[in-house]
C-alpha cells in the first residue's frame, strides 16, 4: 500500500514524523517546505512551484498542502493508494475543516477518488504535545480506519485529544462535526484588529466532534464532498 504523507505545518514538523512513525516509515513524504497553517484549499496556479527532492521518499514542496497532493497524483507518486495528512499541531474540529490546510490535502485527494485521512491533535493551552503518544494513538486509529469501507467522495477527519499524564486512555468515537462558529474576539490597536478568539471556549454541542475531543476521546468524522455532511 502506497501512502502519501503531507501536512500544513511543514515537512520538518514533528507531527509529520509522528505520522510517519505511525505507519512504520512506509510512506512517501510530500509536504510544504514552510508552515502554511490556515491556508484552506489554496492552490498555486500563477507561478512555479519549487520541489526539492530530499531523498527517494521525501519531497519538500514550495506550495500548499493541496499543491502537494496535486503534484503527488500527477507527477511524484501517481500510484498513490492513500493520502494521510497531519499530525496537525492543533485541533481541526467542526468548522475548522473549512480553514485547515491539513484537511484541504485530504479533500483534494477525495476529489480524485483517492481515500484519505486527516489527523490533528488538539492542543490545550500552551502545553506541549507528546508526539510519541500521538504516534501511538494515530497507529491505533489508522488500523481501525484503513480496514473500513470509505464511501466515494468522502474522507476521514480525526482529532486526537490533549490528555494530562495519568488520564484514562482515549476511546475512538465516531461522531458528527459541530456546526457552531468559532468565537469571534479581536483586540483593536489603532487601525489593526488582532484575532484573540479562545479556541477552548467554543460551543460544545453534545456528541459532536468538539465535545468528543475536548472530553478526552478521539473524535472521528466521515465528511462528504458534495455537501460537507457527515456519515456515521
Amino acid at each position: 500500500m502506497t501512502f502519501i504523507l503531507t501536512n500544513d505545518d511543514g515537512i520538518d514538523a514533528p507531527g509529520l514524523h509522528a505520522l510517519l512513525k505511525a505507519v512504520n516509515g512506509k510512506a512517501i513524504l510530500i509536504a510544504p517546505k514552510q508552515e502554511c497553517s490556515g491556508c484552506s484549499h489554496r492552490v498555486t496556479t500563477k507561478e512555479g512551484i519549487h520541489v526539492e527532492k530530499r531523498s527517494q521518499t521525501a519531497y519538500a514542496v514550495g506550495g500548499t498542502p493541496a499543491d502537494c497532493i496535486r503534484l503527488a497524483i500527477s507527477h511524484l507518486c501517481p500510484d498513490v493508494k492513500w493520502v494521510l495528512s497531519g499530525i496537525n499541531w492543533g485541533g481541526n474540529v467542526g468548522v475548522d475543516t473549512y480553514i485547515s490546510g491539513t484537511v484541504a490535502a485530504v479533500r483534494e485527494a477525495a476529489f480524485h477518488g483517492i481515500p484519505a485521512i486527516a489527523i490533528s491533535h488538539y492542543r490545550k493551552g500552551k502545553l506541549n504535545v507528546d508526539w510519541e503518544l500521538a504516534a501511538h494513538w494515530a497507529a491505533i486509529v489508522l488500523d481501525e480506519l484503513l480496514s473500513r469501507p470509505l464511501a466515494p467522495g468522502s474522507f476521514w477527519n480525526v482529532n486526537l485529544p490533549h490528555l494530562l499524564p495519568g488520564a484514562p486512555a482515549p476511546q475512538i468515537v465516531f461522531c458528527p462535526p459541530s456546526r457552531q462558529p468559532l468565537p469571534l474576539k479581536y483586540r483593536v490597536e489603532g487601525e489593526y484588529f488582532y484575532y484573540i478568539g479562545d479556541y477552548a471556549s467554543r460551543e460544545r454541542a453534545p456528541g459532536t466532534d468538539v465535545d468528543v475531543c475536548f472530553s478526552g476521546n478521539i473524535a472521528v468524522t466521515q465528511l462528504r464532498l458534495e455537501s460537507a455532511r457527515f456519515l456515521l
